[in-house]
């Protein structure tokens, strides 16, 4: 259970991050395909949870590399 509020910090950390600084980032994450499930009662496990944060830091480092100023 300890490993699980911890993804759930840190999603919480890098969204706050996210919107404070990338604000233009912030808006697409409604629609990130990985907060949009396909079962009507989606299980949300430790799996889950880690894969979603790790599509958020992908996300977040696909910006800074493709809207660096060169």
């Amino acid at each position: 259970m300890k490993d699980l509020h911890k993804l759930l910090k840190d999603i919480t950390q890098l969204t706050t991050y996210i919107e404070s600084n990338y604000p233009e980032l912030y808006r697409l994450l409604d629609e990130n395909t990985m907060t949009l499930p396909v079962a009507q009662h989606p299980h949300v496990d430790k799996v889950v949870m880690r894969e979603y944060l790790e599509s958020l830091e992908q996300l977040l480092k696909h910006h800074l590399e493709t809207h660096s100023n060169k």
